[in-house]
């Protein structure tokens, strides 16, 4: 077996080494790269717009041209999350916090250089995972049932109180409020319509797509048009020499990259866990282990963008596994590859790992020779890229913004898509602004879906047996273990700093405004769910009873230590902080308010004349009313972004724009692209 399987592996080296398998695959390295670059718009758009152009090639040069896309997309998503402060797809929600933080301190070139070592690194590693596990593939995964997974996703949960840093009572319970978000929409079971405030687009739930994009990406982008000034005012290192620190430091950290790695392969092997939140395992698991993490993390240290980008490189190579040993796509790329062995003829299962083992391995040595390519690519223009940061904020904002917009409109491709990027938008700034933590809102509302469906095959199949098996036993513990230990230490440190202290009556301030607000909202959620059908309200009520208990202890606990020493204490804040303390809240309230405006304008526009016009104009009012920019500059930026929008969006992407009320009032000109 070992002589046929080295013999398979070689055979497919030889293959994916010819050259015309090589440029189909560099190609697809390029547009995976392009498309990560672009905020919203991932790798799945690319991989469905690749599918059709494979039928007339062999297996080895189809899934070497797809994965070689697959594979790279979370590598150029590195540079809109460092640069901007925008998560490029999903997969580097996480890179923000650390990454961007390192932009700010004028390391730009140190966190990309470190980024791309580790994705090429964990890619690598994560792909060599998936050759030698191949032989013990099928019985590790037959192992694992329902009771198993759903163990695990709440061992994920458990995951908030360290991504929750110094606030994990705030954690918990925005986590909480993000599991009641997940479960918008027709329950599974009943089909019952939950919280969908008659309104069709909530039917399926509100997609992961825009909320990630208002939560992480709009309130950076705030933050820039508040200070009127670039992303980074100063560079301390130059680029070149930035690039070979962040190397050096990736090298240093390898058992860091390891570990990560190995999390990233192990979770993305996990069908429906994937690129959402392999980055936040990872972030947490270095935050607990990583020596001096709790004074570092958070304020840009690169070990927190290391982490991440070796995690979600490896989940390529895991995410095969389930794929091709039992056709059980384990993300939505893997679908589409799914879809590419049924036009080759290919069954996934014993057959992919017997006679057809070539195959299998030419997809190993593709992620590998794909992350090998998309790295050194991302060397060879990173000093260009950190530049970016540098330029001023009217050079900056129009064309990202403009971008998201087209690629929050992905969500579902429709108008609820823009509502919801708004809406989170401004829930995302306000709890950046009083600090509450948000990658516990987004992981509760990845997770919260799976933890349902999970719980119900469980419980229908063994009753509460399920938590009795000795994996589940084990996995429970350890989320115990998880949840609790940051909130009884935060509870003996204020104890002991507070000790004789006299904190007097509660007093409310401005940062109670949010967790009243949510009180008020989950208790209506509830009081909205008491005429559901059982099936449908057991899980919703029990999460909100839960959320909700949270947020009064947090609300309480946060007026009492008010004014006391524990209030002064400093501990890690596992977000991006904002940092425009310099400026009066008044000045800081306007700027917002004129930012979000311009979001509305923008949407506006979008709704009379189209989103491809709409580009063009965003970017001409934008400049000449913010900075006054020359108008040679505005035009040619304008004409840029119109022509690119429409040849990426519009001609390769075929996005069925909506309808317009110019092109209502005026049919003949539905001609023109998105009137």
């Amino acid at each position: 077996m070992e002589i046929s399987m080295l013999d398979a592996a070689a055979t497919a080296l030889s293959l994916m080494l010819e050259w015309e398998r090589l440029a189909y695959l560099s190609f697809g390295v390029v547009i995976g790269l392009v498309l990560g670059i672009l905020p919203g718009i991932g790798g799945v758009a690319g991989l469905a717009l690749l599918l059709p152009f494979t039928f007339g090639m062999d297996p080895y040069t189809a899934f070497a041209f797809m994965l070689g896309l697959g594979a790279v997309t979370s590598t150029g998503d590195t540079i809109p999350a460092v640069l901007f402060g925008v998560p490029g797809t999903s997969a580097s929600q996480a890179t923000v916090i650390d990454g961007h933080a390192m932009a700010r301190n004028g390391e730009a070139g140190r966190a990309l250089s470190a980024a791309y070592t580790a994705s090429l690194l964990g890619g690598i590693f994560g792909a060599l995972l998936l050759g030698l596990s191949i032989p013990v593939l099928r019985p590790m995964i037959l192992a694992v049932g329902s009771p198993e997974l759903l163990a695990f996703t709440i061992f994920g949960i458990s995951m908030v109180a360290v991504l929750s840093g110094s606030t994990p009572l705030r954690g918990m319970a925005v986590a909480g409020f993000g599991v009641l978000l997940a479960m918008i929409g027709s329950d599974p079971q009943s089909g019952t319509l939950r919280w969908t405030l008659d309104t069709f687009y909530l039917y399926d739930g509100l997609p992961l797509l825009p909320v990630a994009l208002g939560l992480f990406a709009l309130p950076e982008l705030c933050d820039v048009a508040i200070r009127r000034t670039s992303i980074a005012s100063n560079s301390r290192h130059d680029i070149r020499s930035g690039m070979l620190k962040g190397a050096g430091d990736a090298l240093r950290n390898w058992w860091l990259i390891l570990r990560c790695g190995s999390l990233g392969a192990a979770i993305g092997a996990i069908p429906g866990l994937g690129s959402a939140v392999v980055d936040w395992f990872a972030y947490g698991h270095a935050m607990r282990t990583v020596k001096g993490a709790s004074e570092t993390f958070g304020k840009g240290d690169v070990r927190g963008v290391i982490a991440p980008e070796s995690a979600n490189n490896a989940k390529e190579g895991g995410s095969l596994v389930p794929t091709v040993a039992f056709g059980v796509p384990g993300s939505a790329s893997m679908a589409l590859l799914l879809g590419a062995f049924m036009i080759h003829g290919l069954v996934p299962g014993p057959r992919m790992l017997t006679e057809n083992l070539d195959v299998t391995y030419s997809m190993v040595w593709s992620i590998a020779l794909a992350n090998i390519l998309g790295a050194g690519l991302c060397f060879a223009f990173s000093g260009q890229f950190a530049r970016l940061a540098t330029l001023r904020y009217t050079l900056i904002l129009p064309g990202v913004m403009a971008i998201m917009y087209v690629g929050a409109f992905q969500g579902s491709r429709d108008w609820g898509d823009l509502y919801t990027l708004l809406i989170f938008g401004v829930i995302g700034w306000v709890m950046k602004r009083l600090g509450w933590p948000r990658p516990p809102l987004i992981l509760g509302f990845v997770l919260g879906a799976i933890i349902e469906q999970y719980m119900f095959i469980s419980t229908a199949r063994y009753g509460w047996e399920w938590m009795t098996r000795p994996i589940v036993v084990v996995l429970l513990i350890m989320a115990a273990l998880g949840l609790l230990r940051p909130m009884l230490s935060e509870f003996r440190a204020v104890r002991r700093e507070g000790a004789g202290q006299d904190l007097g009556r509660p007093v409310p301030a401005l940062t109670d405004i949010l967790p009243a607000g949510l009180i008020v909202l989950v208790a209506m959620m509830l009081f909205a769910s008491q005429d559901w059908h059982e099936d449908a309200k057991t899980a919703p009520t029990i999460v909100g009873w839960a959320t909700l208990g949270f947020l009064c202890l947090s609300l309480v606990y946060g007026m009492l230590r008010r004014g006391g020493p524990a209030s002064e204490r400093q501990g890690v804040h596992m977000d991006l902080r904002s940092d425009t303390g310099d400026l009066h809240l008044g000045t800081v309230i306007l700027r917002a308010a004129v930012f979000f405006g311009w979001l509305l304008a923008f949407m506006g526009s979008m709704a009379t004349i189209g989103l491809i016009p709409s580009a063009g104009l965003f970017v001409i009012t934008y400049m000449r009313l913010e900075n006054r920019e020359r108008w040679s500059l505005v035009l040619t930026y304008a004409a840029a972004m119109v022509v690119f929008v429409y040849i990426v969006f519009d001609y390769f992407l075929n996005i069925p724009w909506p309808d317009t009320l110019v092109g209502e009032i005026f049919p003949w000109l539905t001609f023109i692209p998105s009137v």
